[in-house]
């Protein structure tokens, strides 16, 4: 069984800065692409960015410079580092990972989100 655990969500004023973390644990056998997702009251889940397992990543038009996305592949983990936020930056932030669970079985996982205010 495998799991995705996000944390490092909270409160921060406008301007300031969160890191995000994503620990996936359990059964597995390889992590494709990682990525992070937000779903704001009222507002469908949109993507925030994505990272190859080799490291290549790619961004919303409403983040690009201003968050980054890593990943610890010895640790099956991902970040998101958010700096200059602003209140639109509120919202559930979701972890993903495309990921084998075994030689045969590949699926996509989902965290259960951690909450991001961006509030004065």
């Amino acid at each position: 069984q495998v799991q995705l655990v996000e944390s490092g969500g909270g409160l921060v004023q406008p301007g300031g800065s969160l890191r995000l973390s994503c620990a996936a644990s359990g059964s597995i056998f390889s992590i494709y692409a990682m990525g992070w997702y937000r779903q704001a009251p009222g507002k469908q889940r949109e993507l925030v960015g994505t990272i190859s397992s080799g490291g290549r990543t790619n961004y919303a038009d409403s983040v690009k410079g201003r968050f980054t996305i890593s990943r610890d592949n010895a640790k099956n983990t991902v970040y998101l580092q958010m700096n200059s936020l602003k209140p639109e930056d509120t919202a559930v932030y979701y972890c993903n990972a495309d990921l084998r669970s075994d030689y045969f079985s590949r699926a996509n996982y989902w965290g259960g989100g951690t909450q991001v205010t961006v509030s004065s």
